[in-house]
């Protein structure tokens, strides 16, 4: 696995998946363009988001959005159970009025920048009873099946902004990270577009070019060049799925030169800029 990998690809509203590996494995750094929430059961494992690790505990909820860099560590046989949601982001904006947004809960990680919520109690929560039953519907085919789990998605979504909103659940602190490198991820997504270089930021956080990119890559997975090339690239994206034209699209999203901003994106994400505009119309 590169350096450069994007994991998974969801073409339904939504997917579940119960997971459960008896042994030690080892995950790359990855990331998604969707939403992930994971609730972990059982393991040793710590929760690496973005630069920030977090030591889970059982029934510990990970919020990841789309996007964001992040791996488990893995760090003994004890058997690795959890439960995966994949959430299609459009999915849950088509469900957004004026008084809810079923994305809250992922607003709310970033703006806190935290990705796990605990819960005392958890298994004696509404929250828990409806992921166990949205899980249960998925091995069932019945009368209108595919609208009953979507309900029940729907459900959970509902009970989980619930909790959030009312501090039933509380976002984490991370028990470990390198505040350096957190400091310079914050300052990196702030200022996306502009010019960035590793000499600039080295001199601007008081540090060596060696320092900078040994300890961003051991924090990230990823170079300072990667982590950039797919956030604006995402970035790129997302303005021209609103209708921005792919070559404004470019030098919006920081590159300077758009030869290598087409190849990239067709590279990424398997269509060319202007493609990709077209399907989003469709």
């Amino acid at each position: 696995m590169n350096e450069y990998e994007k994991l998974g690809y969801l073409h339904q509203k939504f997917r579940i998946f119960h997971l459960k590996d008896s042994r030690q494995r080892e995950f790359s750094f990855h990331y998604h363009d969707f939403y992930k929430i994971l609730l972990f059961i059982s393991g040793d494992v710590t929760y690496c988001i973005e630069g920030k690790s977090y030591a889970l505990t059982p029934y510990d909820m990970v919020l990841i959005n789309a996007g964001e860099v992040h791996r488990p560590i893995v760090h003994s046989d004890k058997t690795y159970e959890r439960i995966i949601l994949y959430v299609s982001p459009e999915f849950l904006d088509s469900y957004r009025s004026q008084t809810y947004a079923l994305d809250l809960c992922f607003s709310q990680a970033r703006e806190k920048k935290s990705g796990v919520l605990r819960m005392p109690s958890f298994k004696n929560s509404r929250l828990y009873q409806a992921l166990l039953a949205l899980e249960e519907s998925t091995s069932e085919e019945d009368y209108a099946s595919d609208l009953y789990r979507d309900v029940l998605f729907l459900e959970f979504m509902i009970h989980l902004n619930r909790a959030a909103v009312h501090d039933s659940l509380h976002f984490m602190e991370t028990g470990e990270a390198n505040e350096k490198i957190l400091a310079i991820l914050a300052y990196v997504n702030e200022h996306l577009t502009e010019e960035l270089s590793i000499d600039a930021l080295a001199e601007k956080f008081f540090t060596s070019k060696y320092y900078l990119m040994h300890s961003f890559k051991k924090e990230t997975g990823y170079t300072i060049g990667n982590y950039l090339a797919i956030k604006r690239l995402r970035f790129a994206r997302d303005l021209i799925s609103k209708g921005m034209p792919a070559t404004r699209a470019c030098f919006e999203s920081g590159f300077q030169n758009y030869s290598t901003f087409f190849r990239a994106y067709k590279k990424h994400f398997g269509v060319s800029p202007g493609a990709s505009g077209s399907l989003q119309q469709l």
